[in-house]
């Protein structure tokens, strides 16, 4: 493998990325996992990986992805994630029918800006020399800054409850910082989704190229607009406390062939500055 390849931590986990050997192919290879277009890297002359988000929901054991018509199989491990049990407003867990409406809604919307696989990805930092498109988007992998400073509050893949009752797992990093601080992007993107939605507040969707998307909530304000192309630590709003919060903070979630995994495995650096 290329010294220079970038390549994210691999963590074989729900919630985690695992990293796939393909071998040699002429042409870059057509993967998918749970149905989903996977990332693919050339790591040298003809050789490629497979980079495949693995979602909360997968269950442990063995996985398969599907490489052109053949299947490969790979292991999952399992993960005990922390709990946590939060108190909140009635309104935000037993919604009217007016807010249930609104939320499948957005819920939609949502879904939509998650399974972005663009045929080509922003470079601000990196000089590429492709023959094509292609080849551009297959041959590199964006590390992320950390989008915000402060400390981290919620870690990603908590199993919450609300009120008691148990809800989906935590899906993102949660940092603490105080509301208007600023929020910049970690790499290189294109605004897909920008919007005030029920439980997410103000939240603006990036997305990075090849189903890498990002996802940024409960700002304050939005500084971008939706097919705005970002650089790397160009502002994209400020930190707030809208929709379904207990203060203010960011809720980050990184999205890899439409599956949440932990941001932190995509971090040029593990500590915030």
């Amino acid at each position: 493998m290329s010294n220079a390849l970038e390549l994210p931590q691999e963590h074989r986990i729900p919630g985690g990325i695992a990293i796939i050997k393909l071998g040699q192919h002429e042409k870059p290879p057509t993967v998918t996992f749970n149905n989903t277009r996977v990332k693919t890297l050339q790591s040298e002359q003809d050789q490629w990986l497979a980079v495949v988000g693995i979602p909360l929901t997968q269950s442990p054991g063995e996985a398969n992805i599907q490489v052109n018509d053949v299947k490969h199989s790979f292991s999952v491990s399992d993960f005990a994630y922390k709990e946590q049990r939060l108190t909140v407003s009635k309104k935000h867990v037993q919604l009217s029918d007016k807010n249930l409406q609104r939320v499948r809604k957005e819920s939609k919307l949502i879904r939509n800006a998650f399974q972005q696989h663009s045929a080509t990805q922003p470079h601000s930092t990196t000089q590429l020399h492709p023959t094509t498109q292609q080849q551009a988007i297959t041959q590199t992998f964006q590390r992320f800054d950390w989008p915000v400073k402060g400390p981290m509050s919620s870690p990603f893949g908590l199993k919450r409850f609300f009120n008691d009752k148990p809800r989906k797992p935590h899906s993102g990093l949660d940092i603490a910082a105080p509301t208007g601080t600023p929020i910049v992007a970690p790499a290189a993107g294109k605004v897909v989704l920008t919007g005030d939605f029920f439980f997410n507040g103000n939240s603006v969707f990036v997305d990075h190229g090849a189903g890498l998307v990002t996802m940024y909530c409960h700002l304050d304000s939005i500084q971008v607009e939706q097919g705005e192309t970002l650089e790397r630590g160009q502002p994209l709003g400020t930190v707030g406390a809208t929709g379904r919060v207990t203060g203010p903070h960011l809720h980050w979630s990184v999205s890899l062939n439409n599956a949440r995994v932990n941001p932190k495995l995509l971090l040029k650096q593990d500590t915030n500055p």
